[in-house]
């Protein structure tokens, strides 16, 4: 689905000019904004999509502590998914959460030291495994096996067709006997509890379906996700049975932002995680599950005026990871009918960009970008500037603008 049309993103423009007018001080650039109002709209969203399964906050897709007590606030979310220790620790120290899965494995021995060292950070905190190998490095940092360290299996989703892998390439463990190998080691093991499971079908939740200048490949895009999730039904159910005979399990992680309903069809998962569906940049803007309402803005000022149809503004070069491409490179949103160039894109000192408003705008006027991803254009924030309706309600800091570098 489209996120917003022509007027819709002009009226935009207006709502985020007058907040800033309102302000009666120029804020630097580039401002980094979240309107709370589709945020909460967006949470809304989620959790009737979940069906009733809590949602687990992925904070990597927010990076901005303040929200990240926002979205918890919510009815229908609980805990963290986490996406390193070091996060997780400072999480927790905060006081902003008490039950943080990390989503990656990690060989942090400081960090893990850190875990170790204390019963209550170890209480809360779960640390993902996919190998014994994470195991020996978790032991390679203790005095004594008293503290239990919690861990979770993360188990591939991957579709498997014609003898091919669709999917993250994430964790070896592919068949169920690999996990159940797994587990009886962590279950055999001093000092570890075996406490979750995490199967994150990337492939359903991170794809667009409904690209409309796309369509051919959005057909073949949606029969892979239902051939996907028809698939890994199977083998969690599969796995979920061999695991019970070993443990009982707290919780059985799954599905992403883009993936929810799915997701939550499925008997065996008891949580989804998702976090870029609150602040839906614009890798999130073709999904036939949901109706996209983006949150999350960067205002750029004009500096030049280099000829009829085109401006040049300052910064814009905060390009998203993943495979290269013009899809990870920030989209001026507002006012509508502006494009980046397809010879400069968007560039660190400064972005041209052409359209028939370009000749209406000012050197000094702000031009309004959406991020291709949810968290990551806010490790270049220190400040982060809510907005309802059209005033600034609180400028917070993001994770750097508390001097963390996670």
């Amino acid at each position: 689905m489209s996120a917003a049309s022509p007027a819709d993103r002009n009226q935009l423009w207006t709502r985020l000019g007058d907040a800033v007018a309102k302000l009666g001080v120029p804020l630097p650039t580039p401002i980094f904004v979240v309107d709370l109002d589709a945020f909460d709209a967006n949470a809304d969203d989620l959790v009737r999509r979940a069906g009733g399964l809590p949602i687990r906050l992925a904070s990597k897709s927010l990076r901005i502590p303040a929200l990240v007590e926002r979205a918890l606030a919510h009815d229908g979310f609980h805990g963290v998914l986490g996406f390193t220790l070091r996060e997780a620790l400072w999480l927790h120290a905060e006081g902003i959460s008490d039950d943080i899965v990390v989503a990656y494995p990690t060989v942090d021995r400081g960090a893990l030291a850190e875990l170790v060292a204390s019963p209550a950070a170890a209480a809360a905190i779960t640390l993902m495994v996919d190998s014994t190998a994470h195991l020996d490095v978790i032991d390679s940092v203790r005095v004594t096996s008293d503290i239990p360290v919690r861990v979770c299996v993360d188990v591939d989703a991957g579709l498997r067709l014609a003898g091919k892998h669709v999917g993250p390439k994430r964790s070896p463990l592919q068949d169920t006997a690999g996990v159940v190998a797994l587990a009886r080691e962590i279950t055999g093991r001093d000092g570890f509890r075996l406490v979750g499971a995490m199967t994150y079908e990337g492939q359903v939740a991170g794809l667009q379906d409904t690209v409309p200048t796309a369509k051919a490949r959005s057909a073949i895009v949606r029969r892979l996700k239902s051939l996907s999730m028809s698939q890994l039904a199977v083998r969690r159910r599969e796995i979920d049975h061999e695991l019970r005979q070993l443990t009982d399990l707290e919780f059985w992680n799954a599905g992403g932002s883009g993936s929810v309903q799915a997701t939550a069809a499925d008997p065996v998962p008891t949580e989804i995680a998702a976090g870029s569906g609150l602040l839906v940049p614009t890798l999130f803007d073709h999904y036939a599950s949901f109706e996209p309402r983006p949150a999350s803005y960067l205002g750029l000022p004009v500096v030049r005026r280099p000829g009829p149809g085109m401006v040049t503004v300052h910064g814009g070069g905060i390009v998203a990871s993943g495979a290269a491409g013009p899809d990870r490179l920030p989209t001026p949103w507002a006012p509508a009918g502006l494009e980046l160039t397809s010879l400069e894109g968007a560039g660190e000192v400064q972005t041209p960009i052409t359209g028939q408003p370009a000749d209406l705008l000012e050197v000094g006027d702000l031009v309004w970008f959406r991020p291709a991803k949810s968290g990551e254009p806010f490790e270049h924030a220190l400040t982060v500037h809510l907005l309802s309706g059209s005033e600034f309600v609180d400028s917070v800091p993001s994770y750097r603008g508390h001097g963390l570098a996670f």
